[in-house]
């Protein structure tokens, strides 16, 4: 059974730092990337990050320059390092993956709140 959990989401100050984690079981984690999208309250969900197997990485303008994703292959885990949060990082943030059958598999989101 195909398992991703986040967690690490907190309320901090603007300015300040925070480090999501994304635990994963039930699939080969070596083989696949793995993304971080977010949601704020009325908005559509939107991406943020990815880093592919080979640990290349990629980010939305919003978090380039900010937030540092990477992966942990011995606890099939990926991580989210935030930095300068702002306001508008305000979210809840959920990590996926897409299985080899093209489906996508979404972990139920951590809360993210940024006050100014």
């Amino acid at each position: 059974q195909v398992r991703l959990m986040e967690s690490g989401g907190a309320l901090v100050q603007s300015g300040g730092s925070l480090t999501l984690s994304c635990t994963t079981s039930g699939f080969t984690f070596a083989d696949y990337a793995i993304a971080w999208f977010r949601q704020a309250s009325g908005k559509e969900r939107e991406g943020v990050s990815c880093i592919m197997k080979d640990s290349a990485t990629y980010y939305a303008d919003a978090a380039e320059g900010r937030f540092t994703v990477s992966r942990e292959q011995s606890r099939s885990a990926v991580y989210l390092q935030m930095n300068s949060l702002r306001p508008e990082d305000t979210a809840t943030y959920y990590c996926h993956y897409t299985g080899p059958d093209d489906w996508p598999y979404w972990g139920q989101g951590t809360q993210v709140n940024v006050s100014s």
